[in-house]
């Protein structure tokens, strides 16, 4: 069994490699090379190498093979560079276009250092609206995520069928939603229910439930199982044993990762606003489309000066939280 788990991740990784070699080959020079030479060459590779007690595989198959070869260390080394190497041709790297081309960005740069004051109070406005946005998602969000974080904790859900069902199905849901980004949400009810900041908290309401099942779910399988046993021991029920011996455990850091998340939504929030969701983003994306560069320098600076002081506050918040 060992054998054939170190066989796959051989296999796997050095489909990864040659793989990759053969795209950069195709791209940078136009050759071709077939699949069925890329999976012969993986698991050739593969076959040779699962048995050798230094390799990756072997040694992802046995935690307690002692072996001091260091063929593994060269394996992942291959792969991480391979892997810089085709991430520096994907995303076309130009050093010499960064470092020559600086003027392209002088009246960007020249408006953002020379914001213009005038705007200050409309746009004060559409700042406060993306406090007040981002804090009523955040707020929507929390007794959502608070009830759905018991059913996606694996400590308390997978003793039973019904509760691994109910663990896995959460669990799920709770990933594709938090794997579609806010801006693409905001889309969606933009269009579902007009554009205004109302789309925008509701999309940052459907991410920050999502977020937060996890962030909550994670800190429960985390928790003293001592004080669950011992309520269980004493014939409480499973309402019971999640009032009594896991929300005493847990109020503290949940206060803390939701002080966090309505950091993230003040600066989502802006986003958000590129698409119709309201607020500053909305704001930011018309003075970006007028070429009102010292308008946009304003915004800019009044949203870090947002995220600045949410930042402060929320790490104040989470120190006085450790410390009681």
């Amino acid at each position: 069994m060992k054998y054939l788990k170190a066989l796959a991740i051989e296999f796997l990784l050095w489909l990864y490699i040659w793989g990759s070699l053969a795209w950069l080959g195709n791209r940078l020079y136009q050759m071709a090379i077939p699949l069925w030479l890329i999976l012969s060459a993986s698991a050739t590779a593969a076959a040779g190498l699962a048995a050798v007690k230094h390799s990756l595989g072997a040694k992802i198959a046995d935690p307690e093979n002692n072996d001091d070869g260091s063929f593994w260390k060269k394996e992942i080394l291959v792969a991480v560079l391979l892997s810089f190497v085709v991430g520096w041709v994907i995303v076309e790297v130009k050093p010499l276009a960064f470092l020559t081309q600086a003027g392209n960005a002088k009246n960007i740069v020249q408006g953002i250092f020379n914001p213009n004051l005038n705007q200050l109070v409309p746009m004060l406005s559409a700042l406060m609206e993306t406090i007040y946005l981002a804090l009523l998602a955040t707020v929507f969000a929390i007794p959502f995520a608070f009830l759905l974080s018991f059913f996606a904790a694996k400590n308390l859900m997978y003793s039973t069928l019904p509760g691994r069902v109910a663990y896995v199905a959460i669990r799920t849901i709770s990933t594709v939603f938090r794997s579609i980004e806010a801006i693409v949400w905001a889309i969606i009810f933009c269009v579902w229910v007009g554009i205004g900041p109302f789309a925008g908290m509701l999309a940052l309401w459907i991410h920050s439930i999502a977020s937060l099942v996890k962030l909550y779910s994670e800190q429960i399988e985390n928790i003293d199982p001592g004080p669950v046993e011992a309520i269980r021991a004493t014939g409480a029920s499973t309402l019971q044993v999640w009032r009594y011996a896991v929300s005493p455990q847990i109020l503290a850091p949940y206060l803390a990762f939701t002080i966090y998340r309505w950091d993230i939504n003040v600066r989502m929030a802006t986003i958000v606003g590129f698409v119709g969701g309201g607020g500053i983003g909305l704001a930011l994306n018309q003075q970006q489309q007028m070429l009102a560069w010292r308008n946009v320098g304003l915004i800019m600076w009044l949203i870090a000066l947002v995220v600045w002081v949410m930042d402060m506050f929320s790490g104040y918040i989470r120190e006085k939280l450790v410390v009681s």
